[in-house]
């Protein structure tokens, strides 16, 4: 019997316990297994890939195993998802409409708001925790997105890690985003990697499916038969735009002729596969204000050369995401699995137009959203054509190849027009094609992001529970498309979908949708919604909501009561209370010291020291050495301290702009030197050197590093993984220190005159004055 709260330790054992092992009955539990036979599941998430980009779906980028994959399988013709990173990993992992989860937007957000909590909450179990619970082993390598940028450090309580949302195993990156040569922050498990530099020929997504690959041989060397989850999430093809040299060679040439023929022949090898029935039509290219696209013919010869360039480099990520499939796909295939293992691939979102109309070399100076960029402001910087695509160029193409990349749907990620929401989709199972619960081909139905975590227990046999852990499970909004799959003739489980990203709104029900193109601070009324019949203009061309009225407004009173009923609401405005943040994240720009071994201090961590603000920051030496004193970011943006041959200097990188600074020599001996920076109008700069109290340089005024630059976080001692100066990377790699650092204190200064703070103040101090 129990007394208080000191359990029997034998109660409720099955067996008899005696006082010795001859006069006992020993009994153990029973293991949780998953139905006989179930399969394997890979997921391969691919990033801001649009609808035209492999074989299976129109593209002319060689993807053999893709096209194998969906020749023996069923490509989902009429797949939608969210048109961004998070709430699309959201929805697909738990089955939940995102808003309900907590991911309105992306996680690097955080207004204070239940639709924007960036929490995925207890009672809303992922695919991997109800696989996990079981039976399964779960892996997930790559791209995370789901953590607040402000919870991705070592010191956070890891709740929303992958290790905490059902994932026995881990290895990538938490963010959204990352250097394919050089990651800014790699993290296995629970745990980032402190890594100094990368060997030569490193590449990102070669290494997460080397990880892969070994996270399932370790699995069947241990057990041979627990089934298996692998979550493969690829940063690619997200921008910066980054492949290997020989992977870009082999595309050299094939884009001369510019989107505009690109995106008619996808089109009409779409129409050829039967993806869109003959006389679909093609939408003239983007016209819209902010996201219009040239003709390619209207362009310069030298622009020509440069856009091309861009697309080769895309068509090497697609090109190697293939590659890499096949690797596991061999894997799997010599041990003996592939026909048992149900693999899809599809991506988040749609094609980006994020690189502007001409496109970047600088993508973290194109990549950013500040209401006072001054006028010379450079969204790029001047690289030899030869650079482009390698790890000393952060590129991302112009739009236009984006519109390409959508072919043929209008607008890009971000958006609730097809173009960012409608995206490949293959799944590939041989085993259940043997079974008659997969039958080939191309389903014209609509199916979404919800439903593939529905649709995935259903295939492998395992029911949602009522219950978990005691915490009452929140029902699901997707619905298991297991049908579909069987029967091509079968309807859509899917009949209705509310969607909303960044005041972009959108409502689908039997074949009609309701859109809207919003205009940041403009009303949200009917005036904006467009009327499309999906089934006869799945490209949507032709506006009904002028001869439909009483459609917009039976459609439009269900998209209000799909928002009210999933937290939706509020709706971003021209408050800018998007950008606002938790006040509790004021404790960030206080003084911070770090001492010698410290490991590098996480971007987001970092950039609370720096952003938009005055600083300054003291290095006390006990002997000058050689080697790099502090370091802040990486190829696309960031400074260092260092001393080479007795002497100190100072390197700025302004987004891809290198400016060296001799400071003098250093001689033997204890040092004090200050880092100081001035924050002026037009979101400038003003460094001065100081060495024991002496100015040794002042520099002229370089652009701040904002919105996501400097990307790679803190370092003392070390320029670790993608360096500053890259001159100074190849004479000494990430040149340790070997002297006597004794400390390095960061002082966080007042708010610039373009921060948010000031403009606030400004804003109230004007109001006041008419008062």
């Amino acid at each position: 019997m129990s007394t208080g709260t000191r359990p029997d330790p034998y109660d409720g054992f099955p067996g008899h316990v005696g006082r010795t092992f001859a006069d006992s009955t020993p009994a153990w539990p029973d293991r949780t297994t998953p139905p006989a036979g179930a399969p394997n599941i890979v997921v391969v998430l691919v990033d801001d890939m649009g609808y035209s980009d492999i074989g299976p779906f129109g593209s002319e980028i060689p993807t053999p195993v893709l096209d194998r994959l969906a020749a023996d399988g069923v490509r989902l013709g009429n797949y939608h998802t969210m048109p961004l990173c998070s709430p699309a990993r959201a929805a697909l992992l738990t089955g939940l409409n995102p808003h309900r989860v907590g991911y309105a937007t992306v996680a690097n957000a955080d207004p204070g708001f239940p639709g924007y909590a960036m929490r995925i909450a207890d009672s809303v179990p992922t695919l991997a925790e109800l696989l996990h619970d079981a039976g399964y082993a779960t892996y997930a390598v790559g791209k995370w997105h789901l953590v607040r940028d402000s919870a991705s450090h070592a010191a956070d309580d890891r709740a929303d890690w992958p290790l905490q949302k059902g994932f026995d195993q881990y290895y990538g990156v938490l963010e959204g985003l990352t250097s394919l040569f050089h990651p800014h922050q790699l993290v296995r498990d629970n745990s980032p990697l402190d890594i100094d530099e990368f060997p030569d020929g490193y590449y990102y997504t070669d290494d997460i499916t080397d990880q892969a690959i070994s996270m399932v041989k370790s699995l069947r060397a241990h057990d041979p038969d627990k089934p298996f989850l692998l979550y493969l999430a690829h940063n690619a093809v997200h921008g910066p735009l980054q492949a290997k040299a020989e992977d870009i060679a082999r595309h050299r040439g094939r884009y001369d002729e510019g989107w505009d023929a690109l995106r008619e022949r996808r089109f009409a090898g779409q129409i050829a596969a039967g993806l869109f029935p003959p006389g679909t039509g093609l939408p003239e290219r983007n016209g819209e204000a902010g996201q219009d696209v040239p003709a390619w013919d209207s362009l310069t010869e030298e622009q020509q050369r440069l856009y091309a360039r861009y697309m080769e480099v895309y068509a090497a990520l697609v090109d190697n995401i293939d590659h890499n499939l096949g690797r596991l796909t061999d894997t799997l295939d010599a041990l003996g699995e592939l026909d048992n293992t149900i693999i899809v691939f599809t991506s988040d979102n749609g094609g980006t137009g994020e690189g502007g109309r001409e496109g970047t070399r600088s993508y973290f100076s194109r990549f950013v959203h500040h209401p006072r960029l001054p006028g010379d402001w450079n969204p790029d910087v001047d690289r030899d054509p030869e650079l482009i695509g390698g790890p000393r160029s952060l590129v991302h193409y112009p739009r236009g190849w984006g519109m390409a990349s959508n072919t043929p749907f209008r607008l890009y990620k971000g958006h609730t027009y097809a173009g960012g929401v409608r995206v490949p989709f293959v799944l590939s199972w041989p085993d259940g094609v043997r079974a008659g619960r997969l039958a080939p081909g191309i389903r014209p139905q609509y199916q979404y992001v919800t439903d593939l975590t529905p649709t995935l227990l259903d295939l492998a046999g395992i029911a949602r529970p009522r219950t978990r852990r005691r915490v009452p499970v929140q029902e699901p909004d997707g619905t298991s498309f297991a049908p579909v799959l069987a029967d091509s003739a079968h309807a859509s489980t899917h009949p209705e979908q509310y969607c909303e990203m960044t005041g972009n709104r959108s409502h689908y029900r039997d074949g009609h949708k309701l859109v809207t193109l919003h205009r940041p601070g403009t009303p949200y009324d009917d005036a904006e919604w467009a009327l499309y019949d999906i089934g006869a203009d799945p490209t949507e061309i032709h506006d009904l909501a002028a001869e439909r009225p009483g459609l917009v407004k039976e459609l439009a009173a269900a998209w209000e009561e799909a928002a009210r009923r999933n937290g939706v609401f509020p709706l971003p405005d021209h408050s800018g209370a998007l950008a606002r943040r938790n006040p509790a994240e004021r404790r960030l720009a206080r003084p911070l010291t770090l001492l010698p071994g410290t490991p590098e201090l996480e971007r987001y961590r970092s950039s609370r020291l720096v952003s938009l603000r005055s600083f300054a920051i003291e290095v006390l030496l006990d002997e000058p050495g050689e080697g790099v004193l502090v370091s802040h970011g990486d190829q696309g943006g960031g400074y260092s301290l260092y001393v080479e041959d007795g002497r100190l200097a100072f390197a700025y990188n302004e987004y891809g702009h290198l400016h060296e600074t001799d400071a003098g020599p250093l001689g033997p001996g204890p040092h004090t030197l200050l880092l100081a920076a001035t924050a002026e109008e037009g979101l400038r700069w003003r460094f001065t050197v100081t060495v024991d109290g002496e100015e040794r340089a002042a520099p002229e005024s370089v652009h701040q590093l904002i919105g996501m630059a400097p990307f790679q976080g803190i370092s003392v001692g070390v320029d670790r993984k993608s360096p500053v100066s890259w001159p100074l990377y190849e004479r000494r790699r990430s040149f340790r220190h070997t002297g006597g650092i004794r400390s390095v204190t960061y002082r966080p200064g007042a708010p610039g005159p373009d921060s948010p703070e000031a403009v606030a103040t400004a804003l109230e101090e004007a109001a006041a004055a008419f008062e």
